[in-house]
Parts: structure tokens; sequence; C-alpha cells
């Protein structure tokens, strides 16, 4: 049975920003449970950070809302994910015109594959709006500050990371 106060954020997480936490907390208006499901491919996987880094990171963040914020993994086509878990919506965040598109054909593409499935669009907060993982673990690698663009465990985590 589906659950339409359960939904689904997924992407790679890596790592997580003030801008998925932003997401993540206004959804919570509109939902009562959503799943952080952090996307795993390993023969693609380039990421910065561990799965179960990415996974504690983010149970870290919203350890305040335990019970209705989970990180989860999965694997394969999100449509899966999403029925395995009982949800009918996918969580996805917008910052630009330039999101919309492949959204937009990600959105499509899901609904043929599972049409009861919805993605739910939400525009990144204003403050927000240009952070994306890849930028700031650019900046970081740079010796640049992304203070105020991730959660405080984050950016310890991601000094560690590139030593600074």
């Amino acid at each position: 049975m589906a659950n339409s106060d359960l939904a689904i954020y997924p992407g790679s997480f890596d790592p997580i920003t003030n801008g998925h936490v932003d997401l993540v907390t206004r959804t919570l208006r509109v939902f009562d449970k959503i799943i952080v499901a952090i996307a795993t491919n390993p023969d693609k996987d380039h990421s910065l950070f561990s799965l179960q880094e990415r996974i504690d990171m983010v149970n870290e963040v919203f350890a305040p809302l335990h019970g209705r914020v989970t990180a989860d993994s999965f694997q394969g086509l999100l449509v899966d994910y999403a029925e395995r878990k009982g949800s009918t919506v996918v969580i996805r965040g917008l910052r630009a015109i330039s999101d919309f598109e492949y959204e937009f054909q990600m959105a499509m593409m899901n609904h043929r594959l599972k049409p009861k499935l919805e993605t739910f669009f939400m525009m990144t907060g204003e403050s927000e709006f240009y952070t994306s993982s890849r930028l700031v673990k650019e900046v970081v690698s740079l010796g640049g500050d992304v203070s105020g663009l991730v959660p405080d465990n984050v950016l310890t985590k991601l000094k560690a990371k590139f030593k600074r």
C-alpha cells in the first residue's frame, strides 16, 4: 500500500548542503515523513564521502527530526525504490531554469515507468539557489570557506577531507 504522507528525496548528497536541508525542512510542511535516499552506483561512484559517511551526515543533520526524516540508500531505479518503500511521491529541488529541463525529463520517465508516482518540485530557497554539492567541494578543495553553505557537522568533515 502506498503512503502519500511519505516522500522520497533522492540524490547523491555528497555532501548534504544547507540547500538540501532547507528543502527537506520546508517539505515537512506538506509531508509527514521524508526519506533522504542516497543513490549509489558502484560502477560510477566518484564520491568524496563514502556512502556510510553520507548516511551518517544526513542522520546527524536531521537528528532533531528523528522519526520524520531518515537517511537510506538505494541502487537501481528510483521508481522501484519508491515502490518498495510504499511512497508515491518523489521530491526534487529546482535551483534555476537550467535544472528544470533535466528534472522534467526524469519526472516524465519515472511517471511512465510507474504512473502512480508523482514528482513534487520545490524551488530552492533564495539564499541557497546557487549552492551545489559539486561547487561546495570545489571551493573547499581550493581553500575557500563554505561556512553557512553546509551544516556545521558537514563543514568539519569537509575540512578534514581536504585537511584545511
